[in-house]
């Protein structure tokens, strides 16, 4: 039988981090999807939410009530064990690519160390691209178990779409590994110390490649052809509703915080803050005193700004930019977005050896 100090070691170290997180993505999944329907409605002269509470600020219980509450309906020629199991893979593989993120580096609190993360693991970037893909599955499944035809292609839209997009993304990530040296999260924060890798010759470049194709693999506008509602019905969730429905709804948002963490870790230096650069006149180098003032910042602050700050540009996109056309959804991966990302992974590789990067 274990001791209490193994209890307590336990408690401290992976129920006490598990509990944070899934409050933490159960929260941000309910609210950013009323911050999003209010940003809609701005850009769009509307009001958004307003019934339920002041603003509709009780709009996101008001929708997971009904997401508890309403009736399950699996169709009867569904093949139903797949029908119930894809929803749920799809919303594990999204959880389980938190548990590999860092928030921040270690901090002391009430006088003790503790570790702002779940896990930290040295090969967190292959474990994430691992869980991303396995995650597809669920999409895939979902659409095939149902028995309908716009279900089904709505799943096999999405296949072709997240493998066509997960190339020139891993190759984006890969170049980022071979700046930094390493698979892990943290120690790529780390590296970008003296200079965030957005600011690197080829940093512009990759950033682009990775925020087009998390895009994509979100199944985000302007990429939402697995879904397409003018097109599909709802593509691979037609036949879905009640809390089945709620889990495919909550997977997209965790997958679009997974992507806007993953943007500010691997390019705008993770928790790392701001720097003004030091200003020059007359050969005496004065620091700004607005330095000081965000590197009194709490650092996982700095991260979750950047990745708020990325949430928003997903809505803003959403509200502004028509769905392209399928046939230009693949022209763009292949023909332009894949040997862009070869590229610019030789090139970094020249840089690197040369050691001018």
């Amino acid at each position: 039988m274990p001791d209490m100090d193994q209890i307590l070691k336990i408690v401290y170290t992976l129920v006490i981090p598990i509990a944070v997180l899934l409050s933490f993505i159960l929260a941000n999944a309910m609210y950013l999807q009323y911050v999003e329907r209010k940003i809609w409605a701005r850009m769009q002269a509307r009001l958004g939410p307003m019934q339920a509470g002041p603003q509709g600020i009780f709009q996101p219980i008001a929708d997971t009530l009904k997401f508890l509450l309403k009736e399950d309906i699996i169709p009867a020629k569904a093949d139903k064990m797949v029908f119930v199991v894809a929803p749920i893979l799809a919303l594990m593989m999204a959880f389980g690519a938190f548990v590999a993120l860092p928030f921040g580096p270690d901090t002391v609190l009430f006088g003790n160390k503790v570790h702002l993360w779940v896990t930290n693991l040295n090969i967190g970037v292959i474990y994430i691209l691992a869980l991303a893909s396995v995650g597809t599955y669920g999409v895939i499944l979902g659409g095939w178990a149902s028995n309908n035809k716009y279900s089904l292609m709505g799943g096999f839209r999405s296949a072709a779409q997240m493998i066509s997009y997960e190339i020139p993304m891993a190759f984006a990530i890969v170049t980022v590994v071979l700046m930094a040296g390493s698979l892990n999260l943290s120690d790529i924060v780390n590296a970008q110390a003296g200079k965030w890798y957005l600011f690197t010759p080829v940093g512009p470049v990759l950033f682009f490649l990775y925020v087009i194709a998390g895009f994509a693999e979100t199944n985000r506008t302007p990429f939402d052809l697995p879904e397409a509602e003018s097109e599909l019905v709802a593509g691979f969730m037609t036949e879905y509703s009640g809390i089945r429905f709620g889990f495919f709804f909550m997977a997209e948002f965790m997958n679009m915080l997974i992507v806007s963490l993953l943007v500010s870790i691997m390019f705008l230096g993770g928790w790392l803050p701001l720097q003004i650069l030091p200003q020059t006149l007359g050969g005496i180098t004065s620091i700004h005193w607005f330095n000081k003032v965000l590197a009194g910042i709490p650092p996982t602050l700095w991260l979750l700004a950047k990745m708020y700050f990325f949430f928003f540009v997903f809505s803003w996109v959403r509200a502004t930019l028509p769905r392209y056309r399928y046939d230009q959804l693949m022209d763009l991966s292949w023909k332009f977005l894949l040997p862009l990302s070869l590229a610019t992974l030789m090139i970094a590789a020249f840089l690197k050896q040369a050691g001018w990067l």
